[in-house]
């Protein structure tokens, strides 16, 4: 499909892209066309984890990470320092076409330098970096906290790796398939656990004693494994995009437990700045994360890859 290529006004830039992730996200778009209340409608180029290089400007020739976020910056949700949750936010794939196509127009402040050592694939991991340091973010302090990880999709893996830099005490992770288990491992978790019995994976390890727990699989058989492995107190993160549009979870475990329980939406935009310092200094196990590419004319057989989570990051190069 041929798309008319729009002139940048004032403000945006021209981009070529390089390399799109796909998310999880985008294979609830590609399947069903609606995550929960929010639907498609008419065709939409998808694609918001994205690295490219500006093709006009000043800035011509440099690679850049791009926010697939467009805030206002003028409703109340912006003026309060939250843009993420913008009331008139545009998003890349979602509302306004995205990066799986080979040139588009962007805004130059979502914009954001890849370093030099950095390939565009890693550069195209930086957005669901930020969105994981977002997460750890609405954790507050975790410096020598014991913390856990249910899911080592590529979010969960780069939460490990992020509260590993960040001071996390022990981290444990599990996941049910044995690839993204052992990937887990290898991210920095103490403990990674696979085996799913009839009552939660994290029964018996950890049951009960663990600080801060991130849910990043978007079941609700995750976030009970969350609650279990909760301690009294504690606080778990909601980041997985769930099927369907409804949650549920034991009420009385989680009432007895007062468990603080936080949801997170996307990531801010210094997130993505953010996520770039990091791989400037070496974040460790970046260069993993990617174990299938393909170029755009074969994006049915990647989202196939996808859809049955058989390695970790699916990346296109447009």
């Amino acid at each position: 499909m041929e798309l008319a290529l729009d002139e940048p006004s004032e403000g945006e830039a021209l981009l070529r892209v390089l390399a799109v992730g796909l998310c999880g996200s985008d294979a609830h778009w590609f399947k069903e066309g609606s995550i929960g209340d929010a639907n498609l409608g008419d065709g939409l180029v998808l694609g918001h984890e994205f690295a490219a290089v500006i093709e006009s400007g000043p800035r011509t020739g440099q690679r850049v990470a791009v926010d697939p976020a467009i805030p206002c910056l003028e409703c109340e949700q912006c003026a309060a320092g939250r843009p993420n949750l913008c009331l008139r936010l545009k998003f890349a794939g979602h509302g306004v076409d995205g990066a799986l196509r080979r040139h588009m127009v962007w805004p130059e402040r979502c914009l954001v330098p890849i370093p030099n050592h950095l390939p565009d694939e890693q550069g195209a991991m930086l957005e669901p970096l930020g969105v994981a340091l977002h997460a750890i973010d609405l954790a507050g302090d975790i410096e020598g906290a014991s913390v856990g990880v249910i899911g080592c999709g590529p979010i969960g893996l780069l939460m490990i790796a992020a509260l590993r830099r960040r001071g996390a005490g022990r981290i444990v992770a599990t996941d049910p398939l044995a690839h993204r288990a052992e990937a887990g491992k290898s991210m920095g978790a103490d403990e990674v656990l696979s085996i799913v019995d009839e009552v939660g994976s994290l029964v018996g390890a950890v049951g009960g004693r663990l600080d801060v727990v991130f849910e990043t699989a978007g079941t609700d058989a995750a976030l009970n494994d969350a609650l279990v492995a909760a301690r009294p107190g504690a606080t778990v993160v909601l980041v997985g995009i769930p099927d369907r549009d409804r949650t549920s979870f034991v009420a009385s475990l989680a009432r007895r437990k007062e468990i603080t329980m936080t949801v997170c939406r996307r990531m801010l935009p210094h997130d993505l700045v953010r996520a770039a310092e990091m791989a400037e200094s070496g974040m460790p196990g970046l260069d993993r994360m990617v174990t299938h590419r393909y170029p755009l004319s074969e994006i049915g057989e990647a989202f196939g890859v996808l859809d049955d989570r058989r390695g970790l990051k699916v990346v296109i190069h447009p």
